[in-house]
């Protein structure tokens, strides 16, 4: 059988106590590491609190501090990093040269894939940088080698091959060689653009856009109407498995006149989709589920009726993120998986639900089980369907012998 996720303890962990939470700090995979998200927040002991101080520098190098502790209780090290994932706010965008300058540094010659996911902000207020990292012993393969620290963060190109046969692109924009935006002001135009690039790095892997198994779309609210029209990239371009997907609003995105952003995983394994039986992804161009390898992507699920079509319990937090975890639990029990099996959560919240967001840990704690998912939580300018107040992108394992 496949051996299940184990927690990563550090023998020392001064920024915060961790004991009672719903998510690991990181979870070991066999050899692989992966970690939750952290940023530079630290306890303050006499206010019993956690607090974030400096800018953007200090603040990185915390969060990275807190990664290297983890890692290093997994036996790992920088040079074993295979994905970082720097999720920075609006607020922190104009500096975001500092969260380089600090990577750069930590890593040397060493390159990651490392994608950069503008949000409009974090769970602290005060947090301008929450950072995730992925690691496999040696580092994986660098299947595209980058142009390294000269490179534009707008259009990079290292990627690497992480966990059970994981290919990690970097962030994927509408942006061409010479820096200029592509299809100016036509969020479908600029889809095919993501694609295509992605389609170019997956090449030069050999491998091709058959292979993706998992896309996160990132948009603007400005762009809502006309974003169901990206479906017609989706289906000339992917395929024959769809892919899992979400779509997520933000405010803004990284640079003017970008329109639309994508995160995108692929494998070297064969995708296979996975459904428990939900008509609805008939006619769509992503799957709930796609199981590649002993790996198990999934889409962002909310709280629908996926017979109606209909949002479930408007305006309630814990009914939504119930119908959630239940949704994601569901698609996982399809392939033989149980909430012991899942590795990861990204929970993407709108602000008016951050008041209550603690209730969705009870939920977790309801729902998943020890030793808990590697998570992150962000929040978000907003979700395709207004009534939905959180939307959660999860990862599992499939255990040996159990297919779709």
């Amino acid at each position: 059988m496949t051996a299940l996720p184990q927690a990563i303890q550090p023998s020392s962990f001064p920024w915060a106590d961790y004991a009672g939470a719903t998510f690991a700090l990181g979870l070991t995979v066999g050899a692989d590491a992966i970690c939750s998200g952290h940023s530079g927040a630290v306890i303050d002991r006499e206010a019993g609190r956690m607090v974030v101080h400096g800018g953007m520098g200090e603040q990185t190098a915390v969060a990275y501090a807190k990664q290297e502790a983890i890692l290093s209780a997994a036996g790992l090290g920088w040079s074993d990093v295979t994905r970082v994932v720097e999720n920075v706010t609006l607020g922190g965008l104009s500096d975001y040269a500092e969260v380089e300058q600090v990577r750069r540094s930590i890593f040397g010659a060493h390159e990651p894939t490392v994608v950069t996911i503008v949000v409009d902000r974090l769970v602290r207020r005060q947090a301008w940088v929450e950072i995730e990292v992925h690691a496999t012993p040696g580092g994986g393969e660098a299947l595209v080698v980058g142009t390294g620290g000269g490179e534009s963060w707008l259009r990079r190109d290292t990627v690497r091959d992480g966990h059970d046969g994981a290919v990690y692109l970097p962030t994927l924009l509408p942006i061409a060689a010479d820096g200029s935006v592509i299809a100016q002001g036509d969020v479908v135009g600029q889809y095919f653009a993501c694609l295509e690039r992605a389609g170019e790095l997956l090449g030069q892997a050999g491998l091709d856009l058959s292979h993706v198994v998992s896309t996160v779309d990132y948009s603007t609210p400005a762009t809502r109407e006309r974003y169901p029209k990206t479906g017609r990239a989706r289906r000339d371009l992917l395929g024959p498995v769809f892919p899992g997907a979400a779509g997520i609003l933000m405010s803004d995105l990284h640079a003017p006149d970008v329109l639309v952003a994508l995160e995108v995983v692929a494998s070297r394994h064969t995708p296979v989709a996975v459904n428990p039986g939900w008509e609805r992804y008939d006619t769509l161009t992503y799957n709930p589920g796609v199981r590649a390898g002993g790996t198990l992507y999934m889409s962002g699920f909310a709280a629908l009726d996926m017979d109606t079509q209909q949002a479930l319990c408007p305006g309630d937090l814990r009914g939504q993120a119930e119908a959630t975890y239940d949704a994601m639990l569901l698609t996982m029990a399809a392939v033989g998986s149980g909430p012991e099996h899942l590795l990861t959560t990204v929970e993407y919240v709108l602000p008016d639900a951050l008041p209550d967001y603690r209730v969705v840990a009870d939920v977790r704690r309801d729902r998943l089980a020890p030793p808990y998912p590697a998570s992150t939580g962000i929040v978000c300018g907003g979700l395709l369907r207004d009534e939905f107040l959180i939307e959660v992108v999860p990862t599992a394992l499939v255990p040996s012998g159990d297919a779709p």
